[in-house]
């Protein structure tokens, strides 16, 4: 069983000036205590359920790229960026970037997008929800071809590429993994099926159904549903997080079939180490279904 990092938030002690050093050395003691992934958020705002939107909040790809100098084993993704925000050959680039410099230990992380706030307050296009989803199709189209190296043009509704060009190619084998994140059961999970290497949905009452639901697209796709790594995002309901609640969250999740437990850290938790005593507790747990 599989155990992540999520840190959403950067108000540290000590404020801004400390966020460098701090989180530099979360992802450190993550890296060194074995967890399978290191993950931040990709917005701009701070997100309501987290804090005000006044908050700190680091630039994605910007925070991953400083945390792959820093680390030399977890993966690094951001959960997840929001097909709006970035054109789908740019985000490529970014995170073919971010593996190159990593040795090979970049995740895409995908979704619709939802965030209008800090959309509209910096100037970004926000079009409808239908629109996103057909964004979002197109983007993992797209980077599917630029992952491969195939530059042939592409022709969308919402895009169209002359030539994308994809050099240096990505080192993580045997490819660069998409994670699409939503849990919506008529678009997001048939995008999980059809196009992703993993999926992410939280930790809640609904999952098992979720889960069954992606079961069934994957069954209409022809796809194998156990080459998805299932992922799920937890929290400490808690003040006080500790390793037997930690335990006893991955030992659940693997009964519902999850195959990585990604706990997200809240304001003034500190996870990492944590995690690190978890995952030498539940290393022996086999989701169920593996």
């Amino acid at each position: 069983m599989r155990i992540g990092l999520q840190i959403p938030s950067f108000t540290f002690p000590g404020g801004d000036e400390q966020i460098a050093s701090e989180f530099g050395r979360m992802a450190r003691e993550a890296d060194q205590g074995g967890l399978r992934s290191l993950w931040v958020m990709d917005h701009f705002f701070q997100i309501g359920v987290v804090g005000p939107p006044e908050e700190p909040m680091l630039e994605g790809y910007s925070a991953l790229s400083y945390a792959a100098a820093l680390t030399e084993r977890i993966l690094l993704g951001t959960m997840v960026t929001g097909v709006t925000y970035r054109h789908p050959g740019i985000l490529a680039k970014t995170v073919t970037t971010l593996d190159v410099l990593s040795g090979g230990r970049a995740i895409l992380g995908v979704g619709a997008a939802w965030n209008d706030e800090e959309s509209r307050g910096l100037g970004v296009p926000f079009p409808p929800v239908a629109e996103r989803f057909e964004r979002l199709e197109e983007t993992l189209q797209i980077f599917r071809q630029m992952r491969s190296g195939d530059d042939k043009p592409f022709e969308g509704e919402h895009y169209k590429l002359e030539r994308p060009l994809n050099s240096p190619a990505p080192l993580h084998r045997p490819h660069l993994p998409i994670l699409v994140g939503g849990s919506g059961e008529k678009k997001t999970l048939r995008f999980v099926a059809k196009y992703a290497d993993a999926c992410n949905l939280f930790d809640g009452p609904e999952l098992g159904h979720k889960l069954q639901v992606l079961q069934e697209h994957c069954e209409r796709e022809g796809r194998d549903y156990a080459e998805i790594e299932k992922t799920a995002l937890a929290f400490f309901r808690t003040d006080k997080p500790s390793v037997d609640l930690a335990v006893e969250a991955v030992g659940r999740l693997a009964e519902a079939g999850i195959d990585q437990a990604i706990f997200s850290q809240g304001t003034g938790q500190d996870l990492a180490g944590i995690l690190a005593e978890a995952v030498q507790q539940t290393k022996d747990i086999v989701p169920a279904g593996r």
